[in-house]
């Protein structure tokens, strides 16, 4: 085998793990960063898109319990707000890895892609949330609201591999809660949605396990840089920077899958 097609090969695998440590730090410090780890897998791990989407899903699962337990120690988790959400997701998780299954890989491509670029947009429009958040004198309502958001973020996380927090925190600032506390319960959902998910992969998809196992050690090590960064500076500046990033790469892929890039 010619040096030049191995060396090429060490460059992909290194760019393939510094992206996964920079998702998991994402992960941990903005909720956010799921996103961008199908394209990782497809770019520099040579996996197709379902079985990108699959595989990603998958290590969510640890980086969701990496983040709980992160999260949980500094006391930033609600559970009156994280429990609804969870419970909505876990059906609708593995709805949508059926669904995943059904759909050509093309509609795939541009469906990540407009959750990703919804991601960046509604995190640059909605981070400066109201001043209450929604139904907040009824408990009943505002359970039902956040039971809707987990359904929706369990949906989109097994259909399209992104992990429940690329939608549940976008949405949850949306409608009034705090940022803290939604990224806090974005760690938890990751664990509900991504299980539920990947059981329906297993029956509907494929996850690659060696992929996984290499890529899931550097998502944990950089949740746990994240949520320190997430309790120890403002997340404003990560923020914008998270979702421009999140446009761009939504815009790419895109382009890539109408054949222009």
């Amino acid at each position: 085998m010619p040096l030049f097609f191995l060396g090429g090969l060490l460059l992909e695998f290194i760019c393939l793990l510094l992206a996964a440590f920079g998702v998991g730090a994402l992960i941990g410090a903005v909720g956010i960063g799921g996103v961008l780890l199908i394209p990782a897998l497809t770019a520099f791990a040579g996996l197709g898109i379902h079985e990108a989407m699959a595989t990603a899903l998958f290590t969510f699962a640890f980086t969701g319990i990496t983040g709980t337990v992160m999260f949980q120690r500094q006391g930033s988790i609600d559970w009156r707000i994280t429990i609804p959400v969870c419970a909505g997701a876990i059906p609708f998780a593995f709805l949508g890895a059926w669904l995943n299954s059904l759909t050509r890989p093309t509609v795939l491509a541009l469906l990540l892609a407009a959750v990703i670029i919804f991601a960046g947009v509604y995190t640059l429009a909605t981070w400066r949330a109201m001043r209450d958040p929604a139904f907040h004198g009824d408990p009943g309502l505002q359970r039902a609201l956040l039971t809707a958001i987990g359904a929706t973020s369990g949906l989109g996380s097994g259909w399209t591999g992104v992990g429940g927090p690329a939608l549940s925190v976008p949405l949850m600032v949306l409608f009034g809660f705090p940022a803290l506390p939604s990224i806090g319960a974005s760690q938890v959902i990751q664990i509900i949605a991504a299980l539920s998910g990947t059981l329906g992969n297993l029956n509907f998809g494929t996850v690659n396990f060696s992929v996984a196992a290499a890529v899931t050690v550097l998502e944990i090590a950089g949740v746990y840089v994240g949520a320190r960064i997430a309790h120890a500076v403002s997340p404003g500046p990560l923020k914008w920077f998270v979702a421009w990033l999140c446009i761009v790469v939504g815009a790419f892929l895109i382009a890539r899958a109408m054949g222009f890039a």
